[in-house]
């Protein structure tokens, strides 16, 4: 399987285990360090296309420093939508965005466990009817109704298991749960 030790730290699934358990034993001294606030800069571009730009965030304590550079994400819609069609759609990141964090999820608690996984694969698929975001009916919601998440797991963890440490994922419990948004509009 995948555990291995370099440079005398215990590796799980890829997770420097030993520095898992320092940054959880940080947390617990100091409730504080827990505390994260992600962020996210968009411009609009033109027609159903806009860009988005990730680089600054706080936690631990503090603003982080680290990003060199920003990661620059595009979003379009389809030509059906009368997109361009030259990225995903913002409903198409959320699906990439559970992917990713319930993957991550897995990996981690399961490494701080001792549990091996040799390979997690996914497959998401989300049911919208764009009769609510066009305000063509008051009777449909206007996000998903619905969204299926497939993980094909290669490890010897009990399936049960490994689906117990992947609710733990936060855009996972986002999704499942009201989560308070707060919009607000300002004239430029």
């Amino acid at each position: 399987m995948s555990q291995t030790t370099t440079k005398a730290r215990k590796q799980i699934n890829g997770v420097d285990v030993q520095r898992l358990m320092e940054t959880v034993g940080a947390i617990q001294e100091d409730p504080s360090l827990g505390a994260f606030e992600f962020r996210a800069h968009n411009e609009w571009i033109d027609g159903t296309k806009n860009r988005s730009r990730i680089q600054d965030f706080y936690g631990a304590g503090k603003e982080d420093d680290t990003r060199a550079r920003p990661f620059v994400l595009e979003n379009d819609e389809p030509a059906v939508m009368t997109g361009k069609d030259e990225a995903p759609n913002p409903v198409e990141f959320v699906l990439h965005g559970l992917a990713g964090c319930v993957t991550t999820t897995m990996v981690a608690h399961a490494a701080s466990r001792g549990i091996e996984i040799e390979s997690i694969a996914s497959e998401l698929e989300g049911d919208i009817d764009v009769r609510g975001f066009l305000g063509l009916s008051e009777d449909v919601p206007k996000g998903y109704s619905e969204i299926r998440v497939n993980l094909k797991v290669k490890s010897d963890a009990p399936a049960e298991k490994l689906a117990e440490l992947a609710q733990y994922s936060p855009v996972y419990n986002t999704l499942v749960r009201p989560v308070n948004v707060v919009l607000r509009v300002e004239k430029a």
